[in-house]
């Protein structure tokens, strides 16, 4: 298992559109892949699950990666956010 905090930086935060890019790279991987905000842990592979969340620009999340591809899985997505999302 493997885990890395990162800062959400878009201006808008996780609204549908970088939910479902962040939902889509998470998808490609075979890991268990979820993220910590406050006190709650969401799937990242479920769209639902990350808007739920209710992430806003200049939050702290930490992905946690566990499966065979953990490695992989946290270091594409880590680059995804740290990339805006798409914005």
């Amino acid at each position: 298992m493997v885990s890395q905090k990162v800062v959400i930086k878009n201006p808008t935060g996780l609204h549908l559109r970088p939910a479902g890019i962040l939902c889509k790279e998470a998808m490609q991987f075979k890991s268990l892949i979820t993220f910590s905000f406050r006190e709650s842990t969401a799937n990242a592979k479920s769209v639902l699950s990350v808007l739920g969340a209710c992430i806003k620009c200049g939050d702290e999340i930490t992905f946690t990666c566990e499966g065979e591809d953990e490695e992989d899985a946290l270091k594409a997505l880590v680059a995804v956010v740290e990339n805006g999302l798409g914005e």
